[in-house]
C-alpha cells in the first residue's frame, strides 16, 4: 500500500467517512496513521465524536491490534506561517502579518499557493522520520476536496508555475509533486451506485490519469443489501396473483377468502418488486461501468442504523477483509 492515501469523491458519497474508516483499517496491528483534513469542515471530529480539531496532530482513536490514528485539520493561514518561519525565519514578524490580514490575503488571492501549503503539510508528514530514522507515520490518509477539484488540487506544480519560477515556493511545489506523482501516493475515488456519482468518478479518474497522478481504488459506499436476485425477480412477476395470495395467506398474512388481506397485499408487493427491479438494474449497470475502469473495486454496506463510531469501526473491518490494507 502507498504511504499517502488520498480520498476524493462527489459530495454526498461519504468520502470523509471512507477516509476515516481507511485510516482505522491501515492502523490495525500496531501501525500508526495520520488522518488529514484540508477543507476546514471538521468532519473528522464529528465522526470520531470529539471536539473540533486544532492545527496540531492529535491522537483520536486506537485501532484493533493496538494501532493509533492521529488527526490533523490543516489551516492554510497557519500552514503559511509555518512556511514563512521554515524558509524565512520570520517568527513574530509572521504573526504580525497575520494580525494585519496579510496571511489571509495571500492565501485568498493565490489559491495555487494555498494548495501547495495544504498538500505540502501532508507530504511533510509522509516524509517525516524520528530520531532513529523510522517514519513517524506508517500511513497518511488525506480527506481531499471533491472529485471536481481533486486533479487541480493535487497538480500544485502547474498551479504555481505562473506564480513562482524559482525560489522556495517553486522548490516546495516541486518537492510536493515528487511525492504526489510517485508510488508513495494513491488517489482513491468514493462513489455510490448511482448515475451522477459514477459519471463524476469516471471523469475524475480520466483527469487524474491525464495529469499522471497515481489512481488507486474505487470504493462504492452505502451499498444496499441484495434482497432478490434476477431469477427471483422474474419468478415474482411470473407467478399467478392467486398463487401469491395463497402464499401470503399460508404465511399468516390474512385469510384465503376472496378480497381478504392476503389478496389486497399482492398489488403493493408487486409494486415494491417493480421498484426493486428498477434499482437492481440501475445498480448493475453502474457497477459494470466502474468495473470497466480496470481498478480494484470495493463495496461498503449501507449501515441501517446510521453512522456512528461503532459503524466506523465496522467499515474499517470490512475494508480489511476486502484486502485494502
Amino acid at each position: 500500500m502507498s504511504r499517502l492515501q488520498v480520498v476524493s469523491g462527489k459530495g454526498g458519497t461519504g468520502k470523509t467517512t471512507v477516509a476515516a474508516a481507511l485510516a482505522l483499517a491501515l492502523a490495525t496491528e500496531g501501525k500508526r496513521a495520520l488522518l488529514v483534513e484540508v477543507e476546514g469542515r471538521q468532519g473528522i471530529a464529528q465522526l470520531f465524536e470529539t471536539e473540533a480539531l486544532p492545527y496540531e496532530e492529535r491522537k483520536i482513536a486506537v485501532a484493533p491490534g493496538g494501532g493509533e490514528v492521529y488527526a490533523l485539520a490543516i489551516d492554510p493561514e497557519l500552514a503559511l506561517l509555518d512556511y514563512l518561519q521554515m524558509f524565512y525565519k520570520l517568527g513574530s514578524a509572521g504573526r504580525a502579518l497575520k494580525k494585519l490580514g496579510a496571511i489571509d490575503f495571500a492565501t485568498t488571492i493565490a489559491p495555487g499557493v494555498r494548495d501547495v501549503l495544504l498538500t505540502g503539510k501532508a507530504c511533510e508528514a509522509v516524509r517525516r522520520k524520528d530520531r532513529n530514522g523510522r517514519f513517524v507515520y506508517d500511513y497518511v490518509v488525506m480527506d481531499a476536496p471533491p472529485t471536481g477539484r481533486i486533479t487541480r488540487f493535487l497538480n500544485v506544480n502547474d498551479e504555481v508555475a505562473g506564480l513562482a519560477k524559482i525560489g522556495p515556493i517553486h522548490n516546495q511545489a516541486q518537492a510536493v509533486m515528487r511525492v504526489l506523482k510517485s508510488p508513495e501516493t494513491a488517489v482513491h475515488m468514493v462513489t455510490l451506485l448511482e448515475e451522477m456519482p459514477v459519471q463524476e468518478t469516471v471523469d475524475g479518474i480520466t483527469e487524474l490519469r491525464g495529469a499522471n497522478l497515481p489512481v488507486g481504488r474505487v470504493i462504492v459506499n452505502m451499498v444496499r443489501p441484495a434482497v432478490l436476485d434476477e431469477s427471483e425477480l422474474d419468478l415474482a412477476h411470473a407467478a399467478p396473483r392467486t398463487a401469491l395470495a395463497k402464499a401470503l395467506s399460508g404465511a399468516g398474512l390474512g385469510g384465503a377468502r376472496r378480497g381478504g388481506l392476503a389478496e389486497r397485499l399482492v398489488d403493493p408487493l408487486l409494486q415494491q418488486a417493480d421498484e426493486y427491479a428498477e434499482r437492481f438494474a440501475l445498480e448493475r449497470e453502474q457497477r459494470a461501468v466502474l468495473t470497466d475502469l480496470g481498478l480494484p473495486l470495493h463495496e461498503l454496506p449501507l449501515l441501517a442504523e446510521g453512522m456512528d463510531l461503532a459503524g466506523l469501526y465496522e467499515l474499517a473491518t470490512e475494508l480489511r477483509q476486502q484486502g485494502i490494507s
